[in-house]
């Protein structure tokens, strides 16, 4: 169930008081019932004065990994917009995927940049999480996933990977995109050879060193292995929006008035550092470059992708992947995903 935000509890009972008043202004005067209505308003805006200003003494803490997907955080503090939010924000970085999983899972981050197969894995896990909006891929060009062939590879098409051994990490972002871009092109998925390498700097040397024939990637090391010769094979920039990226909190966090407040204050943040960053990207490459450690050789030319506002991801995004995870056996039981909450349920 989704824990109402504050801005829609004082809206229903403002609309409840309302209706109260209506049925009781009928037997009384008309200024009687304006009194009464203003004094509701007021009461309502005290209210959130009042709920604004505890959510000022809650901390929230970010996990993410060093990635383009959270640029705009970056931007906010970079900008100061959390002190001009009213809201106190930790963004801590993990250095991989495992540990800020971990983090999630003990509690140590309240909400967390991760991905949707991430977040069904983490929630069968039995830790109580759900999406609070997507950080980016609301649209297939936002961010990119792709496959890539050394540079003295004779491979040149997605057909010509059947049956041979591509670089992934299994139960991925990266291996679903993998699958997906396979599919689309006839290869099945008795014809898909992985070759696991979880490490992305060790699967991107591998791959330019044709220890693999292919290996699959994210948007900055494509954008390196163009840079270096490599050859793209397929992306996921094209065509149907394969992946997204998305912020998540733990649930028990929103069950606390003052942290449900704090959390629709970082998303106002967010939607004016994504403003800021679609308004003039080049302002914040230096912010990009330091905190998402691009390599020199791509600092300068790599994309600033645009961002969406806050919004759930739609069921046309996760349902796929939990039909991708049940089917490679990642989900031992079948999940449900409400889109209208962002939760999960068993």
């Amino acid at each position: 169930m989704k824990t109402m935000g504050r801005r829609a509890f004082l809206g229903v009972a403002g609309a409840a008081g309302l209706v109260f008043l209506g049925g009781c202004a009928s037997g009384g005067s008309a200024s009687s019932a304006a009194s009464s209505e203003a004094a509701a308003s007021s009461a309502g805006e005290s209210s959130a004065v009042a709920s604004s200003a505890a959510s000022a003494d809650v901390t929230l803490t970010v996990g993410t990994l060093a990635t383009e997907d959270i640029l705009p955080l970056w931007v906010a503090e970079a900008e100061k917009l959390y002190d001009s939010h009213g809201v106190n924000v930790d963004v801590v970085v993990f250095q991989s995927a495992t540990e800020l999983i971990s983090g999630v899972s003990a509690g140590e981050v309240d909400l967390a940049m991760t991905d949707i197969m991430v977040t069904a894995s983490i929630f069968a896990s039995g830790t109580d999480v759900q999406m609070q909006w997507v950080t980016l891929g609301t649209s297939a060009d936002q961010g990119r996933f792709g496959i890539m062939a050394g540079p003295d590879s004779t491979i040149d098409s997605l057909e010509q990977l059947a049956g041979v051994p591509i670089g992934v990490g299994s139960n991925t972002i990266l291996e679903y995109v993998m699958d997906k871009l396979l599919e689309g092109a006839g290869v099945t998925g008795d014809q898909v050879v992985v070759e696991e390498l979880q490490k992305l700097p060790v699967r991107f040397q591998a791959m330019v060193s044709g220890d693999v024939a292919a290996a699959a990637l994210p948007g900055t090391l494509l954008t390196l292995g163009e840079a270096s010769g490599c050859k793209l094979i397929a992306d996921d920039t094209q065509g149907e929006n394969l992946s997204q990226s998305v912020m998540i909190v733990r649930s028990e966090l929103l069950a606390d008035e003052a942290s449900v407040q704090a959390v629709e204050n970082l998303e106002d943040v967010w939607d004016e550092a994504v403003a800021l960053v679609n308004a003039n990207p080049e302002t914040y490459r230096e912010v990009l470059v330091k905190n998402a450690n691009l390599p020199e050789e791509i600092a300068d030319t790599y994309p600033i992708s645009s961002y969406p506002t806050v919004q759930l991801p739609t069921s046309q995004m996760v349902d796929p992947v939990l039909a991708w995870m049940e089917q490679k056996g990642y989900l031992t039981k079948e999940l449900s995903y409400d889109e209208a909450t962002g939760t999960f349920s068993k």
